[in-house]
């Protein structure tokens, strides 16, 4: 899983980042079973995972937030 810049993450939709989503948990999952049975040999490459998913799910807070202060303005 190659990282991703921030600014390509915010050009994607919801159901994108929610795939993205999907796939960095799955890649993390491999990572860290790779380096439980010590075939890992870039230890680092669980920390940009983590850290991926942490970005990911950044971004989908920050749309729900927006999306949610939007309706409160309405009302």
């Amino acid at each position: 899983m190659g990282s991703i810049d921030v600014q390509e993450l915010r050009e994607k939709t919801d159901e994108e980042l929610v795939q993205d989503l999907e796939e960095a948990h799955q890649a993390l999952f491999n990572l860290r079973f790779q380096a439980s049975t010590r075939q890992l040999e870039d230890v680092s490459q669980v920390k940009r995972a983590r850290r991926q998913i942490a970005r990911i799910k950044t971004l989908i807070r920050e749309r729900n937030d927006l999306s949610d202060s939007e309706i409160g303005t309405e009302e």
